[in-house]
Formats: structure tokens, sequence, C-alpha cells
């Protein structure tokens, strides 16, 4: 395959990790309207809380950094969240504890959407 080929693929990671970022960010609020949607979003929310606690990597970034090389570009350090979103939304210098304060506020926001979630469900069963 040809390098622009390859960078095409590095691209389509990029936005597919970011799309599922968004996804596990958000995605409580999508259950409110299709609630069938649950059963993607919390495992989705669960993987995402854990790679915040355990300071890894999702699987999409080393793809995405094979990608770049084999198109011919140096790969970044470190992962995703780091390299394209902290320095858009976070500070520079992103630490573990920082990492874990984003796996709490995950965890709480998705706490007070599923709580509504839950109450809506028993609230339209028993009309």
């Amino acid at each position: 395959m040809s390098s622009t080929v390859y960078l095409l693929l590095a691209e389509l990671t990029v936005l597919l990790h970011f799309l599922f970022v968004a996804f596990v960010a958000a995605g409580g609020l999508l259950v409110l309207r299709w609630p069938k949607l649950a059963r993607v979003h919390l495992p989705a929310l669960f993987w995402g809380i854990y790679i915040q606690f355990s300071g890894g990597f999702c699987p999409l970034t080393p793809l995405e950094k094979t990608f770049r090389q084999l198109a011919g570009l140096q790969a970044y350090e470190g992962g995703f969240i780091n390299h394209y979103l902290i320095p858009v939304i976070y500070p520079p210098g992103l630490t573990h504890e920082m990492q874990v304060m984003i796996g709490i506020g995950l965890i709480v926001l998705n706490v007070v959407i599923y709580t509504i979630f839950i109450y809506r469900q028993r609230c339209g069963d028993s009309s």
C-alpha cells in the first residue's frame, strides 16, 4: 500500500478514536433518548474509566501510530488523549492525578445521567 493510504488510515483511526472518546464522555445523554444504547455505552464507559485510572492506552493509539509509521511519518509519544485532546482542553503537564480526576468526573456525570435514566424507565413502566 502507498503512504497516502496509510496516512488516510491513520486519520480515520484518529476520527474513530475521537468519536469513541466523545461517546464515552457524553453517550449517557444519548441513552436518555435511546435507552437500548445503554448496552453499548456502559461497556464503553467502563473501558474509558479503566483507561483513565490505569493510565493505559486504548488499542486505537498504537494502531494509529503504526499507520503513521507505515506512511513514513514519525509516531508521537504518549497516548491519544495526551497528544490530541489535552493540549486543547486541559492545561499542560497532565499528571496521573489529573487522569484520576477525569475518571471520577466521568463516573459522577454518568451516575447522574443513569439515575435519571433509571427513574424515567421506572416511571414509564408504571404508567
